[in-house]
């Protein structure tokens, strides 16, 4: 029996492919995977900034043809990415939660609009509130550079309209015709695995641990063997 296993080591070291190779192999693989993870994770990077981008500008047609562009690279491809929330930093797959911020506002000063239209010829006991509003906002927005779908603008006509008792039953519809923000917010995850060449390399790169892993073991287990026989 002790034969077999000395004669079972000394085969092992024959093998065409030595582990020191293999050790090699994967020393040379692993540098080259961390930097197809970063030309990916520079891609999405890249692809957000563009969404963004076209958000600003108020682009819709742009807007959505960004979109689609993000999530077919997200959705294809492995996208490594370290977000922050709540002041925690955590590694993710994808492109971390971000925000239309500006087609958000868009859509909150088209709420704003048809509050006013149906409160202009308003009745309540302190007047037109949103008139009123707005005669307090719009030199703030002028002095301060403000646009009138700005968070600004839009915080501080809510702000002054709550000053109004009489309002509440106005500042209640109004708060509920603005869209809610989760609406805006998007977050597209991307896979584990994908057959991309990152993807490939990554594989490659698991195979050829498992096989030092393995043949780490079984060679460990044959000298402990020996070492009882």
């Amino acid at each position: 029996m002790g034969g077999k296993l000395k004669e079972l080591v000394k085969k092992r070291g024959k093998l065409k492919i030595k582990t020191w190779v293999l050790i090699l192999i994967l020393v040379v693989l692993l540098p080259i995977d961390a930097t197809l993870l970063r030309i990916d994770h520079v891609k999405m990077t890249e692809l957000r900034d563009a969404v963004l981008s076209a958000d600003v500008e108020e682009d819709d047609e742009k807007l959505a043809k960004a979109l689609t562009e993000l999530k077919e690279f997200v959705f294809s491809n492995i996208v490594i990415n370290i977000v922050e929330e709540n002041g925690v930093q955590r590694v993710t797959f994808g492109t971390g939660p971000f925000y239309l911020e500006h087609q958000y506002l868009r859509a909150a000063k088209k709420a704003l609009e048809e509050a006013e239209k149906t409160i202009a010829t308003d009745t309540n006991p302190n007047g037109n509130v949103y008139g009123m509003a707005g005669e307090i906002c719009q030199p703030q927005a002028i002095e301060n550079g403000w646009s009138w779908d700005s968070p600004e603008y839009i915080n501080c006509m809510l702000t002054e309209i709550q000053k109004y008792p009489a309002a509440n039953e106005l500042q209640d519809k109004i708060v509920a015709s603005l869209p809610s923000t989760e609406l805006y917010r998007r977050n597209y995850a991307s896979p584990l695995w994908a057959p991309s060449f990152t993807g490939f390399m990554l594989l490659l790169t698991l195979i050829v641990i498992v096989v030092i892993f393995i043949r780490g073991f079984i060679w460990i287990i044959l000298r402990l063997s020996l070492l009882f026989i």
